[in-house]
């Protein structure tokens, strides 16, 4: 069984609602749209990433046959179990491109398709939007944080299992970080990789320059050295000491990394003994429990670090670790639908995002209005699929990078700094989605 293609990989309410749908002849054309309620505490913005595996989960979608067999032993209905065999996806699907910064409110995915179709995959388009959108708006944050810098994605082995590691590397890759350590993901993705040893390698070894040598001979092209083993400055010394033996073998050390300990000031001592030897192009990379907060304090105390390896505070999303979102039928069978629970209404009818630049480029605002509606700005919902087939070839990762890119540098000034902006960012409705959700209400009293 594949776990990224499996229908059972589900919610059993899903199945229970499809049968039901099926048993009464509900066939009338739906439409459901995924948003966040609100941003997490610390955030001014999210990245919207994760398009590309629903679209490649949406076109392959199918039960297989001992999935159907099993599914019987479940207490499914035998023509139910017989309607499955047919089962595809036959809908349409805009979306904001990934790389698009959003916030609350905004749908950034609308599935419009019969009932059935557009209900059932409510489970999986939730896990794939949800996770690689709250670690894209992670990375993103320490993109701002150390512009410039080259960041790389270290948290495979502290993410929630191996899917997650996977889809992490790629949304931190989307949102601006220049590497994975993460094998998979650049077989996978064309994500650079990046990664040097382990304290083990230097222990497994009688001394650190044996170890260092020894590292540098078997990887000519990837010589950083792990430096802070033992006395972090001393290794540094004994590295530079290896230097003229390595450079016999035609080997240039390219860095060395620090994972512990005051990064700041090790990196300050460690410049000045590699300047001194005159390996001033040797780079320093800098690791271990760092996130958004330490990066930002690091570059504004000048600390001479020119990368950083950035893992389980990024592959966890370690202080929102979870987006308050939701995919919500808002019509069927042509007329809007809106949810009145407490705390959790919605805004009924199928809908359209516009956003307005000034004449510097910057976002000025958002206006969520109904689809069909004519306003200023750039719609940002594009149709993606049509009758359960694409309607492009996937986008390259670089291409959605660029584009994060663009919507980062697009965003205010007081928006793109770690703190919570005083004001946040402008989410207008129009008049008509105001009067829709005012006449619903009329009608339900």
């Amino acid at each position: 069984m594949n776990l990224e293609s499996t229908l059972l990989l589900t919610d059993l309410y899903e199945l229970t609602m499809l049968q039901g749908y099926v048993h009464a002849a509900m066939n009338e054309t739906a439409v459901f749209e995924f948003f966040v309620r609100k941003l997490p505490k610390n955030r001014n913005f999210l990245v919207a990433a994760g398009l590309e595996q629903v679209l490649a989960f949406l076109e392959s979608a199918r039960f297989e046959p001992e999935e159907i067999d099993w599914l019987g032993t479940q207490g499914f209905r035998r023509e139910f179990l017989e309607w499955l065999r047919n089962f595809r996806f036959r809908g349409e699907v805009h979306a904001m491109p990934e790389g698009t910064v959003f916030f609350p409110e905004e749908p950034i995915l609308r599935v419009t398709a019969p009932i059935a179709q557009a209900q059932f995959f409510e489970s999986r388009i939730m896990n794939l939007l949800h996770f690689q959108t709250m670690i894209a708006s992670k990375a993103a944050r320490a993109v701002l944080a150390a512009p410039g810098k080259e960041l790389v994605d270290f948290g495979l082995r502290r993410a929630h299992g191996a899917e997650a590691g996977l889809y992490a590397a790629r949304a931190a890759f989307l949102a601006g970080f220049a590497a994975t350590a993460t094998v998979l993901a650049g077989e996978r993705f064309g994500i650079p990789l990046s990664g040097t040893m382990a304290h083990s390698f230097i222990q497994a070894h009688d001394s650190e320059e044996e170890a260092f040598l020894r590292f540098a001979e078997a990887n000519p092209d990837r010589a950083v050295f792990l430096v802070d083993t033992y006395d972090t400055q001393q290794a540094v010394r004994k590295l530079a000491a290896l230097v003229p033996r390595l450079q016999e073998r035609g080997i240039r050390p390219l860095a060395v990394r620090i994972d512990s300990g005051d990064l700041g000031a090790h990196a300050r001592a460690i410049r000045q003994i590699l300047d001194r030897a005159g390996l001033a192009d040797v780079r320093i990379f800098a690791s271990g429990n760092l996130d958004e907060e330490r990066l930002r304090e690091l570059v504004r105390t000048e600390a001479p670090i020119d990368g950083f390896g950035i893992g389980t505070s990024l592959d966890t999303s370690s202080d929102a670790p979870y987006l308050d979102c939701v995919y919500k039928l808002e019509e069927y069978a042509g007329k809007p639908r809106r949810k009145r629970s407490e705390g959790k209404a919605t805004w009924p009818g199928r809908k359209q995002v516009f956003r307005q630049h000034g004449r510097d480029g910057k976002a000025l605002s958002d206006l969520v209005a109904l689809d069909g509606e004519d306003h200023p700005g750039t719609p940002l919902l594009l149709p993606v699929m049509r009758e359960g087939k694409r309607l492009a070839p996937p986008e390259s990762l670089r291409s959605v990078r660029e584009r994060a890119a663009r919507s980062l540098a697009a965003l205010p000034e007081d928006l793109r700094d770690l703190a919570p902006a005083a004001v946040p960012y402008p989410v207008r409705f129009s008049a008509k989605l105001e009067a829709l959700r005012a006449t619903l209400e009329r009608s339900f009293r």
